[in-house]
């Protein structure tokens, strides 16, 4: 494979997750390796239609969280910040002596601060304007993550926020690397952010009948691909990603986990909600990834899907993959059987994990796989256990509301 169209690889230098697999890298990459789903019934969602989630586990802000008065920050810019904090170390870079008018910070979120919104909202309903916090507008505007980062990191190259809905994060890691491209940064610090598991979140997408109701058997509900899926389950996370000019990485001797070798963004302009069910837009995306690697669909050898575990996306993406890769079908796996759907960040959850499987030549399972579905056929689904693998490149789907198509491309270091 040879970079097409222009396009040069960037490389993957630091990484850093907080997920309902854990609040480190290493802890959600083992969990997702083992299958093991997250959900579990939720106190904070008692009475609600749908009352489970996959929650961070154990996330104390004031342990987790570097700089001061960490309980001033919504819980999305919380987990944004622990994540970069981790990423930027994986890098081996101190944001105390490095240049930080050549830094940028590209954060995407499906809905912010959308806790402190409601718990402010509900304030002023029950005691009053006096009771409001002066806090919470710069606290739940969805651009503060990146703005606090920015501040956190002394990072005063371009501070960015992108809102794709789910394709947010992986949104923010084509906007870094295009920055990188224009050669308006050296080192950009990207990914995806939310917290949405809130009474109002959850009720609104249980209306939708966009949530399992497996209530007897929470672990089991997400179960991307299945014949008996019936939803997604409602999940929390960040993920952030450090990239570099390959060149760059290798002058400072960095250790690089993979290389982000090409993507593509389309748009389906066909439903406020629903997918097209051509996949049009999908197929769109996937082309361009590969167009920008300068691959064919013949050699990628690995897929994350975006299956989120509702009937119409989990149809609609593997008859698009069924379409494009027919000759020489990819392994395909779906973090969301573990992780749930992470909202905002999943696209970069879900591409450091990508960069992950890449680096360790390592395809993890999808979780809760039982029986093909006959309507959405896919042809190489890795179930059970993680699979050995070589992977010369892989591809991460991420999918949003409103019709938001984004694909990464990632590859091997050489």
């Amino acid at each position: 494979m040879s970079a097409g169209r222009g396009t040069e690889a960037l490389a993957v230098t630091g990484i850093g997750l907080v997920t309902p697999g854990g609040t480190t890298t290493a802890e959600t990459w083992s969990r997702v390796c083992a299958g093991r789903s997250t959900a579990a019934d939720d106190p904070a969602l008692a009475g609600l239609p749908v009352s489970f989630s996959c929650r961070v586990p154990d996330f104390d802000p004031r342990a987790r969280v570097p700089g001061p008065r960490p309980g001033r920050h919504d819980r999305f810019t919380q987990f944004a910040l622990t994540a970069a904090h981790e990423a930027v170390a994986d890098a081996g870079l101190n944001p105390d002596t490095w240049d930080g008018t050549r830094v940028a910070v590209v954060l995407g979120s499906a809905a912010g601060g959308v806790g402190t919104y409601e718990h402010q909202h509900r304030r002023l309903l029950d005691t009053g304007p006096g009771s409001v916090s002066p806090l919470t507008l710069p606290t739940f505007l969805p651009n503060m993550a990146a703005g606090q980062l920015a501040i956190a990191l002394r990072a005063r190259g371009p501070a960015l926020h992108t809102a794709t809905a789910c394709a947010s994060g992986a949104a923010a890691l084509v906007t870094a690397a295009l920055l990188l491209r224009d050669d308006a940064c050296d080192i950009a610090v990207a990914g995806g952010a939310d917290a949405m598991i809130t009474p109002l979140c959850a009720a609104a997408f249980a209306k939708m009948g966009a949530l399992s109701r497996r209530r007897a058997d929470p672990a089991a509900a997400s179960r991307p691909f299945d014949a008996a899926r019936d939803g997604f389950v409602l999940a929390e996370g960040a993920g952030v990603l450090v990239l570099e000019r390959v060149t760059d990485a290798a002058a400072r001797r960095a250790p690089v986990h993979a290389r982000l070798a090409g993507y593509g963004l389309s748009a389906d302009a066909h439903h406020d909600v629903a997918p097209d069910p051509e996949g049009h837009g999908l197929r769109l995306a996937v082309t361009q990834a590969l167009r920008t690697v300068g691959a064919t669909a013949c050699e990628v050898d690995h897929l994350n899907a975006h299956g989120t575990s509702t009937p119409l996306n989990d149809r609609t993406e593997a008859a698009a993959l069924h379409e494009l890769f027919a000759a020489d079908p990819p392994s395909v796996t779906s973090a969301k059987g573990v992780l749930g759907h992470t909202m905002g960040a999943a696209g970069a959850i879900e591409a450091a994990l990508t960069a992950l499987t890449v680096e360790h030549q390592l395809a993890p399972p999808t979780a809760n796989f039982h029986r093909p579905d006959p309507d959405s056929p896919l042809d190489d689904l890795v179930t059970g256990a993680p699979r050995n693998q070589k992977i010369r490149l892989a591809l991460s789907n991420s999918l949003g509301f409103g019709g938001h198509n984004t694909v990464l491309a990632f590859e091997p270091t050489r």
